[in-house]
């Protein structure tokens, strides 16, 4: 009965983990460049079952401790020992693409991200909604710097009156080249790069960066990659599921109770 409370307990701590998952995308789902997680469970090694005790003559020589040599034992079957939250993956597909008219807007179609230059070193980022500073510098709407192509930021004159990128990422300001985003891939491994908050990822250890596939859009915006609807289903379903387990550590309680009260007392 102990094992069974155990299995219940911890299938709810994985659905708890999940819930906070799918609460995650739901509350980014406008966050601009927002890719949306799954948590990955994974049981635990189940255990198989047989039968010690089952027509045994424990008075034979060959037995010990309730074992026989030799006697086969009939299997009961497997019994589950509950799950764990494996992996937290990132779903890197590509989301909408919302027209803004704002030239410092980017988006990227395809493969590729924005380097940003943040206190804990180059970070990047699918969000392409930048700002010029006073000092004239193409900065995210946290205040980090976007890095050009010579791993430096760039900085557009004050006084340009008009601003254009093309699809590589070059800037032009009143037709003068002034810089060229730095468009950065690591492979077709997507765990290459993990979040780290605030839209941020960074590379794994070993991890290379190298010039991107993917393409840049002017004026345009990318769309989180969360389907609502299809992430309320998935709360629906989980918090039926956590249900489940609740009443599964109800029953096998009431079931401890009598056994100690009641069978116990016999």
């Amino acid at each position: 009965m102990w094992r069974g409370l155990y299995t219940a307990g911890a299938g709810m701590i994985t659905e708890t983990k999940r819930t906070d998952t799918i609460a995650n995308n739901l509350a980014n789902a406008n966050t601009t460049g927002f890719k949306r997680d799954d948590a990955i469970s994974r049981e635990f090694e189940p255990m198989l079952i047989k039968r010690i005790n089952d027509g045994k003559n424990l008075n034979n020589v060959t037995s010990f401790k309730q074992f026989s040599v030799g006697e086969s034992i009939p299997t009961v079957g497997v019994l589950g020992l509950g799950s764990r939250i494996d992996e937290i993956a990132t779903d890197h597909t590509q989301g909408g693409f919302q027209t803004t008219g704002n030239p410092l807007d980017v988006a990227i179609s395809g493969d590729g991200y924005f380097a940003i230059q943040t206190p804990q070193g180059v970070r990047y980022t699918r969000d392409g909604n930048f700002y010029r500073s006073s000092r004239g510098q193409l900065q995210t709407v946290r205040g980090q710097a976007v890095l050009g192509t010579n791993n430096q930021p760039i900085t557009i004159p004050g006084d340009a009156a008009k601003v254009t990128i093309g699809a590589k990422g070059e800037i032009m300001a009143d037709g003068q080249r002034v810089g060229q985003l730095q468009l950065t891939s690591f492979g077709p491994d997507r765990r290459a790069v993990l979040k780290q908050g605030d839209n941020l990822y960074y590379p794994q250890q070993g991890a290379q960066p190298q010039a991107a596939t993917g393409e840049i859009y002017q004026g345009m915006l990318e769309n989180s990659n969360t389907n609502v609807v299809s992430e309320m289903v998935n709360l629906i379903n989980n918090y039926r599921i956590y249900e489940a387990g609740s009443k599964a550590v109800t029953t096998q309680d009431t079931l401890l109770d009598k056994s100690v009260n009641e069978v116990g007392r016999v």
